[in-house]
């Protein structure tokens, strides 16, 4: 067993986060790069792993979701682990699943600094990261040093790869950079998804319109249904905007179902700025994908509506910065959820607490 949640939740808010938040000068961004670069080493060591995966109490219930057996349903979203060097230590943080990414197929840096900010009083961040990633083949690469391949249990937990497009791919090739992603990764993942939605590479939300939406998908799953074997059967989900209408939400259900994707996460950021504190409203012209608590009504209205309309499996993610708002999301029909801010607000006592949830007999 391992130590409750609360008290996590008690050591990391009230001793941790203030160390966090006021180190490298109070930049969120190094703040973040300094955390991976230690999860990716001390962080990753085979005792450490033993010894933290007893303390975030990550067992949680096991679920089968598209195929896949996850011992838990929080899982660590895209954003955080971009080049999965940190692979192998989110199961020992209470994680039953980890996304890492986004990868696109070349490597690039992503947009000027700052590209990060933390909205406190709101409880929330706005990225315009812009894909920063070393590129598939260098991810492929780092996923093969740690010996995690597809299935193989190697990281304690299913690994999932957001992959995107290329920032200086036009959108007519987007189709093959996609691929060039998928072929370099497919052995090492447990799924991939699909970002179609991330507000900060110019014009990749307009594959979410139909036409060009049905040429991405059909080539992605015709990859794992006819190509190489390291692909073969391998689970597509796509990843939907926040802002998208619900007519708009009807042609991508149409096309992803269409198209025979294992299933959907939902959301991504926003661009709305509703819901902020007085005290951040300074930083609302700031471009960027909004998330944390602005996000989580929204969010739950999505995934509502999706499985309202859907037989395929949802993922919930946006806004959950609490074990009530995960519930609440299980209640709007998702089978698994996953964190980004709520993580980085309230540490690994959020997960914890989630993972003690029984989503089952509630329902």
């Amino acid at each position: 067993m391992g130590l409750p949640a609360g008290l996590l939740n008690a050591g990391y808010v009230e001793l941790l986060r203030p160390l966090l938040f006021g180190s490298f000068g109070g930049d969120p961004e190094a703040i973040h790069e300094q955390m991976i670069h230690a999860l990716a080493g001390v962080g990753s060591a085979a005792p450490v792993r033993a010894l933290t995966s007893l303390l975030a109490a990550s067992q949680g219930h096991p679920v089968r979701v598209a195929g896949i057996n996850f011992p838990g349903r929080v899982g660590l979203a895209a954003g955080m682990d971009k080049d999965a060097s940190a692979v192998l230590a989110w199961q020992g943080l209470g994680f039953g699943h980890a996304e890492l990414g986004t990868v696109t197929a070349q490597a690039q840096p992503g947009n000027d600094r700052p590209r990060v900010f933390r909205l406190r009083s709101t409880g929330a961040l706005i990225n315009r990261m812009g894909f920063n990633n070393p590129g598939a083949a260098a991810v492929a690469a780092t996923l093969a040093s740690r010996n995690v391949y597809r299935g193989n249990g190697v990281a304690g937990i299913p690994i999932g790869i957001s992959i995107g497009k290329t920032k200086v791919v036009d959108l007519a090739d987007a189709v093959e950079d996609y691929l060039t992603s998928l072929r370099l990764l497919a052995a090492h993942a447990d799924y991939v998804a699909v970002n179609v939605s991330s507000p900060n590479t110019p014009g990749l939300r307009s594959l979410q319109d139909a036409g060009a939406l049905a040429e991405l998908l059909g080539a992605l799953v015709a990859e794992t249904c006819l190509a190489s074997p390291a692909a073969a059967g391998l689970p597509i989900f796509v990843k939907v905007a926040p802002d998208l209408t619900w007519s708009q939400l009807d042609e991508v259900l149409a096309t992803a179902q269409d198209a025979g994707v294992a299933g959907l996460i939902a959301t991504n950021t926003t661009l709305a700025r509703d819901g902020l504190a007085s005290a951040d409203q300074h930083l609302a012209d700031q471009a960027g994908g909004l998330s944390g608590s602005p996000l989580t009504v929204r969010a739950r209205e999505v995934v509502a509506y999706l499985t309202r309309h859907t037989e395929l499996p949802v993922i919930g993610v946006g806004g959950i910065m609490t074990p009530g708002d995960a519930m609440a999301m299980f209640d709007a029909g998702a089978q698994l959820v996953q964190l980004y801010t709520g993580f980085i607000y309230r540490g690994p006592g959020l997960a914890a607490a989630i993972n003690a949830l029984d989503v089952e007999r509630h329902r």
